[in-house]
């Protein structure tokens, strides 16, 4: 919701500020001057990375991006206004920054680089003032066509996840930023898993590869104790622990869940306590709300909610999941299907589907909300273009802005404030 001034307000504060300035002159006549306000603190503004597909991909990923887009965000209206654009990497469709902002981690999604077979992760150091982004170094990802990465709560190292690869990395960095060779690779095997779930959506033609592993996400749990990492391939979750000291990574107690049997888990959230799990499946476009014991790392299921609404028929992929800053909404896009779901979360953490927003684009696959948390933003692949919306706090609802910023083939983003 926006807040703003009427005139006639806007005319009652400035003359009671010119009272209170005419009050204080007469005040201190004849006395020692008063000590003058501190100077303003310099204006926050927003910086918005967007990456994906360019021309230099697999077959079936190439597109028409040119690398590493930065915007500047307008905080009232969150129009996205072009400051540059890095091109020398190849299809960054996703990127994450450090935790202190001063760097950002990108994959190329690629199976060639050092003609080695695998993808790669870049990094760059990030001028705060600007947005602009310094080249540091590039490594191998541990396998072919990365899908994801994070920085590990410790900052101490970048997580990959390979795709096509099998297989999940865990990378040095550096103390300047920049990254060393794979400490740890590891590959995941399993049975061979269907292309469709059981409870795949009415109409649904859409399948998931799963031809083997494919890990599409990996990240470490908010206490930082586990790692975590969808296989959608495999059809399930894996956790381990992460030496620090040695870069290694050690199965948990219980080392990996079975999800539904063609589900293919995707992408996954937390809520501020570590203990409730929302993992999004993208064949049958499913959310599985678990509780996570931050102690063990075991998750046990709780409930199992559909991303779209019971009248809906036809292909439908789920591509990203949201949880809001205060844990009260959880937000999934599906690609095909072109909607965005709203869920409101009860007292004991299960969904409830409330709202389906139309992305007024066509394959929206990621989401992320700025800074503020007043905008969501979706990167829709095949449309060309980002498309924002307002978020209603209160009621979680979305509301289109109606701002289109064109970029080619968008996947991700990455947001950040700085100072002038």
């Amino acid at each position: 919701m926006k807040t703003s001034l009427s005139r006639r307000s806007f005319a009652l504060g400035t003359l009671g500020l010119i009272g209170c300035g005419t009050a204080n002159a007469q005040d201190v006549a004849g006395k020692a001057p008063a000590t003058p306000p501190p100077p303003p603190k310099a204006v926050s503004k927003t910086i918005c990375f967007v990456g994906g597909y360019t021309k230099h991909a697999p077959a079936g990923g190439a597109g028409n991006g040119e690398g590493i887009a930065v915007f500047e965000m307008d905080r009232q209206s969150g129009v996205l206004t072009p400051v540059t654009t890095f091109t020398d990497i190849a299809s960054p469709s996703f990127i994450t920054l450090s935790h202190d902002k001063r760097f950002l981690y990108a994959l190329s999604e690629i199976d060639d680089f050092n003609k080695d077979g695998d993808g790669s992760v870049t990094a760059f150091a990030v001028d705060r003032k600007t947005g602009s982004l310094k080249k540091l170094n590039a490594v191998s990802s541990g396998g072919a066509v990365p899908a994801h990465l994070s920085v590990h709560h410790s900052g101490r190292y970048v997580l990959v996840a390979n795709y096509m690869g099998g297989s999940v990395g865990v990378i040095p960095i550096r103390p300047d930023g920049s990254l060393g060779p794979a400490t740890d690779v590891v590959h995941n095997s399993g049975p061979r898993q269907p292309e469709r779930a059981a409870d795949n959506p009415q109409g649904n033609f859409a399948v998931s590869d799963h031809s083997g592993s494919h890990p599409h996400m990996i990240q470490s749990d908010p206490s930082g104790r586990f790692v975590i990492a969808d296989d959608a391939g495999l059809d399930r979750v894996y956790v381990w622990t992460l030496n620090l000291q040695t870069g290694k990574l050690v199965p948990a107690k219980v080392p990996y869940y079975d999800m539904t049997p063609g589900s293919a888990p995707r992408h996954f959230q937390f809520n501020r306590s570590g203990k409730l799990m929302y993992n999004l499946c993208e064949q049958d476009s499913k959310i599985v709300v678990s509780a996570f014991d931050p102690q063990t790392g075991a998750i046990n299921n709780l409930q199992s909610v559909s991303t779209v609404t019971s009248h809906f028929r036809g292909s439908t992929l789920a591509a990203e999941i949201l949880i809001s800053a205060d844990d009260r909404f959880v937000y999934a896009s599906n690609r095909l299907g072109d909607s965005l779901a709203v869920f409101k979360v009860g007292e004991d953490g299960t969904l409830t589907l409330q709202d389906e927003a139309w992305m007024h684009a066509d394959y929206g696959r990621a989401m992320m909300f700025d800074p503020s948390g007043n905008f969501l933003f979706c990167a829709n692949q095949r449309s060309d273009a980002v498309t924002s919306f307002r978020v209603d706090k209160s009621s979680g609802q979305l509301g289109f802005t109606e701002n289109f910023t064109p970029v080619g083939s968008p996947t991700t983003f990455a947001f950040m404030d700085t100072e002038v």
